[in-house]
């Protein structure tokens, strides 16, 4: 069992930047798949990208495709999520997920047994 603790969400105005920090404790860091969901209110909760186990294969959802950046430190069991050129229709709460799968793919097609407790992004227009 793995244990996920975000961080870094909070208030932006349109165009700024954030940095997304997933720290995971417990079972090796390494063994997992992760990766990035968010819900907006009102939404269903959506994949933001996704990274594998050794942080080569990574993929990313059409609308933050170019505007975020996926990455992993295995010996230091945190995971990050970069997000620039920010827009409103970014705001929501992020989660970090991890598969028990070791394929960024594995992420993609909803194979996440493990999620973290969410952290709030709000863009401002």
């Amino acid at each position: 069992q793995v244990q996920l603790v975000e961080s870094g969400g909070g208030f932006v105005q349109a165009g700024g930047s954030l940095r997304l920090s997933c720290r995971g404790s417990g079972r090796a860091f390494a063994l997992y798949a992760m990766g990035w969901f968010r819900q907006a209110p009102g939404k269903d909760r959506e994949l933001v990208a996704a990274i594998s186990w050794d942080g080569v294969k990574t993929h990313y959802a059409d609308a933050v495709n170019g505007r975020f950046t996926i990455s992993r430190d295995n010996p230091e069991s945190t995971m990050f999520l970069q997000m620039n050129s920010l827009k409103p229709e970014d705001t929501g709460t992020y989660y970090c997920v991890a598969s028990d799968n070791h394929r960024a793919t594995d992420v993609v097609q909803g194979s996440v047994e493990h999620w973290g407790q969410g952290t709030l992004v709000t863009v401002s227009s």
